[in-house]
């Protein structure tokens, strides 16, 4: 059976193109969140170390940094197919079952990311709504780290429902080339290319 063809034999998948800018900007702007907090926490190092004194709730921030840095990192892993996937019977199915699984995927991945941002507006929401703080010196109000979490959920839940309408799309029309193309695992080839340098930009 020969294999599957490439994105770059068939272009660029037109939905993550127009998507990528966006999450690479969320990206660049959680790189640069994350030095700051780097260096705050050098900060402390060393006031403890040399003046005996503590900065507080670096813990908390760093907690509240995990929780955005993983959502917003979602939808951008989503585009560049970085997810983890479990491919030991795909290369063994025909292209018509392998589109298939690969939109179920799209689809599932869409439920859920949505699942997970109207939780996220719940918490969110209700924090609000009871003036919830942190029991912490820092006495954050929550909805201020969880609007940040929710919003990265919500950007994940966008980008997925898209891409799931397009494989969706794709299916109906049966281009089940460009299915298993732009929506199937990445290929070896498309990996090396990518850490290479030698890929599309991602």
């Amino acid at each position: 059976m020969p294999p599957s063809p490439s994105p770059a034999s068939l272009g660029a998948n037109p939905v993550a193109a127009r998507l990528l800018p966006a999450t690479r900007f969320f990206s660049l702007l959680c790189g640069w969140w994350l030095l700051g907090y780097s260096a705050l926490v050098c900060a402390d190092l060393v006031a403890r170390r040399y003046f005996g004194v503590s900065l507080q709730g670096t813990d908390e921030i760093g907690g509240y940094t995990l929780a955005g840095l993983v959502a917003f990192g979602f939808a951008h892993t989503l585009l560049v197919r970085r997810h983890t996937r479990i491919d030991l019977f795909l290369s063994h199915l025909g292209a018509l079952p392998r589109a298939v699984a690969h939109v179920v995927a799209a689809v599932a991945i869409a439920a859920f990311a949505v699942f997970a941002a109207s939780r996220g507006w719940a918490e969110m929401a209700e924090s609000i709504e009871f003036m919830s703080v942190s029991t912490s010196p820092l006495q954050v109000p929550l909805w201020i780290p969880q609007g940040v979490w929710f919003a990265g959920l919500a950007v994940f839940g966008v980008v997925a429902t898209l891409l799931a309408l397009h494989a969706l799309f794709l299916l109906a029309r049966f281009r089940l080339r460009q299915i298993n193309a732009w929506y199937g695992p990445p290929t070896v080839d498309e990996e090396i290319a990518a850490e290479t340098g030698r890929g599309a930009a991602r």
